[in-house]
């Protein structure tokens, strides 16, 4: 559980992943207050597209989203290893304001053969909420989304 006055952190998917008590209230919280601050700033509209703050933050606010959505986060081990399946969100090499969210898992464990139909589900997500989705294919023919705000 995080502690009073320390901000909750949603999962990326480069940690070991939160199985603490009280994790899922958290996220709930912390994404219902994503939501109003959307409703708060964004004029007419509203929780539609990103905020100023998720604007300035895309990693952590994409990583909410889709932590919200139920999409497992990926994870790593004590030694730094791939322990577990599920999205990898990093800031993005091609921008400010950008991210990757990538499909990953240990190896041998089929994150390579699951990637396209998870990253559009990922894209579906994030594209209901106002955030703008391309598919690529990067190093080693691995796809990923780049994510953006809108235009």
């Amino acid at each position: 559980m995080t502690d009073p006055g320390q901000a909750f952190e949603p999962a990326t998917g480069d940690g070991a992943g939160d199985t603490s008590p009280g994790r899922d209230a958290e996220l709930r919280t912390a994404y219902e207050g994503l939501l109003q601050i959307r409703r708060l700033v964004n004029g007419p509209a509203g929780a539609a597209v990103p905020a100023p703050w998720e604007l300035r933050q895309p990693s952590r606010a994409v990583a909410l989203v889709l932590e919200a959505a139920g999409i497992p986060p990926s994870a790593l081990d004590a030694d730094g290893s791939r322990s577990r399946t599920g999205y990898r969100v990093t800031a993005s090499g091609s921008g400010a304001g950008r991210v990757e969210v990538a499909w990953v898992g240990p190896p041998s464990g089929g994150a390579a053969a699951e990637e396209q139909e998870r990253l559009k589900a990922c894209a579906a997500v994030l594209e209901e909420l106002g955030w703008v989705c391309l598919l690529y294919r990067g190093p080693r023919r691995r796809r990923f989304l780049e994510v953006e705000p809108p235009h």
